[in-house]
């Protein structure tokens, strides 16, 4: 199984590891592995994490605040967010 990211999934991906880095030397770089292993474990069982909702499930990373929010399709997941845990819950809703 693979994984796409949504275009907007991928910005806020991206701004999040250059947010990290910021911080700190590497830190951007230990949380772009944290959310591909997140991301792995969704790949590897993609119907093992728990649904927010009919479709959308989420696996959590380990050392941040942080869910992946995907959507299983056929041989693939969609990722639709990179979510800080503490955004507004639904602000990715309409990227399917």
């Amino acid at each position: 199984m693979k994984f796409l990211f949504h275009p907007e999934a991928e910005a806020e991906f991206l701004a999040a590891v250059d947010w990290y880095e910021e911080r700190s030397a590497g830190l951007g770089a230990g949380f772009a592995a944290e959310i591909h292993a997140a991301i792995q474990r969704a790949v590897m069982m993609p119907m093992a994490w728990p649904a927010v909702d009919k479709e959308t499930r989420r696996v959590l990373a380990s050392r941040f605040p942080y869910g992946v929010l995907y959507v299983p399709r056929g041989q693939s997941n969609l990722i639709l967010a990179v979510m800080h845990l503490r955004r507004h819950p639904d602000y990715w809703r309409e990227r399917n």
